[in-house]
């Protein structure tokens, strides 16, 4: 899946500092979601500190990787949706990981997101990581674009 250009978060959120996404944040996961076909995709290494114990990433790391790729297939999907020429604010509403096996980190995992349903400002996302030839987890998560006067608003 060697995906070559600008990611989701680098064209639409630059100086976005996001733990998860942030290209602007060196010590984060910054993780690089791409389009493909319905679905956006994120190929991701984890490093040994990222671990819960050897050779096996932390369930909280999986919980935030699906948190911030999803949020930015709702993202796209709004912006093909509206024809936007930037990107919506979004925030999670709801994020639920289920994690149905034990996620290896010797290569990279895999992360698959599609719009499952949505209307304006509001979008239903599910979720699936590979690693090791396996579904490892999966999620459902609701994002929402906000306005002005919320704490998000405008902060990437």
């Amino acid at each position: 899946m060697g995906h070559e250009g600008m990611s989701l978060q680098e064209r639409w959120a630059p100086a976005n500092r996001c733990f998860g996404c942030g290209p602007a944040n060196e010590r984060g996961l910054r993780i690089r979601s791409f389009p493909e076909g319905d679905e956006v995709v994120c190929s991701w290494k984890a490093e040994p500190h990222h671990e819960a114990f050897d050779g096996f990433l932390n369930g909280g790391i999986v919980g935030a990787l699906f948190d911030c790729h999803c949020n930015w297939a709702a993202v796209h999907h709004m912006i093909r949706q509206g024809g936007l020429d930037q990107a919506p604010c979004t925030v999670t509403a709801e994020l639920h990981v289920f994690l149905k096996r034990p996620t290896p980190t010797r290569e990279p995992v895999l992360l698959r997101a599609r719009v499952a349903e949505a209307t304006g400002t509001r979008a239903v996302v599910e979720g699936e990581m590979h690693a090791g030839g396996k579904v490892t987890a999966t999620c459902r998560a609701v994002y929402v674009a906000v306005s002005e006067g919320h704490p998000a608003f405008h902060r990437w």
